[in-house]
């Protein structure tokens, strides 16, 4: 069986770039088809991976404009052939499910969401920085995008998605039914520590919507040490509102945060994800998280066992949930064990079992 792997676009090194290398590993024969790649971005495992990229890929400034180009992903991916390929492995939360399949071949769509900016444009702009005049023509854009989007859902064979809240969207979006099978982390990659050091940890891309605003505003107010990891449009504004104790620490090794993750007192997680990958890295570390109770979390994260829920998107609920948990005590073993529900081979196996049941591998 020929096997092809598709992702929308190969530019940062996110979670659903750890999907595409847990895909490598089952089926490590298959392409991947991705409109850019951008190997400065990746780690070396990539560089042995067969990644063909289309036409995008020498457009100008492309890396430093990636999204000023979404008119022409789906050109992009109607344009690759696969002919020849009896199964597609999409991995997508855009454009990816948009490719052509031969007669006879079976599609199926690992979904982190339906087109965020699309679907849930209101949300999305309320969180975004963007000139005023793209804001303005962005909406001319979306009705013949959304007319796309649903025309290639329906060629998809089948849908997996990554939560609960994934499924009911593309049930209400799509009309389609899906399976749930949760996004993978290598949990090996994780160790425990006995060393606790007294700072609070983020790990994330800083963009608006991810709501870093808020633990940079609480921590400021209570003067607890925080560390940040991550860049992006955000992070200037981040700085202009953070006291002394916030710590920017920009991208860092993956030694560097195996580190960080395991001497932390608990990992922050502050805004509404799909899934939502930190919680478990932070679970599989020996630390807890505090988080927001809406989206992925709450399938992640178990209130007063693995970490500490907060219900508002506010401050003053941040501030709450941190006076909450210095009253408690984790378990790092248990911690660990609930990671494992989450590892790379539970996701290779519920993957497998899934295509063999549906009689498609």
């Amino acid at each position: 069986m020929r096997i092809a792997i598709v992702h929308d676009y190969l530019h940062q090194y996110g979670g659903a770039e750890r999907v595409v290398a847990v895909l490598h590993e089952m089926f490590p024969s298959a392409p991947i088809f991705t409109s850019i790649y951008n190997p400065e971005n990746f780690p070396e495992e990539f560089k042995s991976m067969d990644i063909k990229t289309s036409f995008m890929q020498k457009m100008p400034w492309i890396f430093s404009n990636f999204r000023a180009y979404f008119w022409l992903y789906p050109f992009a991916f109607n344009s690759f052939n696969l002919k020849g390929y009896d199964l597609i492995l999409s991995s997508s939360s855009a454009f990816a499910k948009g490719v052509r399949k031969s007669k006879g071949a079976k599609h199926v769509c690992y979904c982190y969401n339906p087109m965020r900016f699309v679907w849930r444009y209101g949300d999305y702009i309320s969180k975004e920085s963007m000139p005023w005049l793209l804001k303005f023509i962005f909406p001319l854009f979306l009705y013949p995008l959304k007319i796309w989007d649903l025309m290639n859902s329906r060629k998809v064979d089948f849908f997996v998605v990554i939560s609960k809240e994934i499924e009911k969207r593309v049930k209400s979006i799509y009309n389609r039914d899906s399976d749930i099978i949760y996004p993978p982390i290598d949990v090996a990659k994780f160790t425990l520590s006995d060393i606790n050091k007294d700072y609070f940890l983020i790990v994330s891309r800083l963009v608006a919507y991810k709501r870093i605003d808020i633990p940079v505003r609480a921590f400021s107010q209570l003067k607890l040490p925080l560390k940040i990891v991550g860049d992006g449009p955000a992070k200037k504004d981040l700085i202009a509102v953070a006291s002394e104790n916030i710590e920017f620490l920009g991208k860092v090794s993956d030694e560097k945060l195996k580190i960080l993750y395991s001497q932390c007192r608990a990992l922050v997680f502050s805004g509404e994800e799909d899934f939502g990958m930190t919680p478990l890295e932070a679970s599989a570390s020996g630390r807890p998280a505090i988080a927001f109770a809406k989206g992925g979390a709450l399938e992640t994260v178990v209130d007063q066992k693995t970490g500490v829920l907060f219900f508002d998107q506010t401050v003053e609920s941040l501030m709450e949930a941190i006076e909450k948990f210095e009253k408690m005590e984790f378990d790092k073993k248990e911690l660990r064990e609930h990671a494992k529900k989450f590892d790379k081979e539970v996701f290779k196996e519920k993957l497998r079992s899934f295509l063999h049941e549906n009689k498609i591998f």
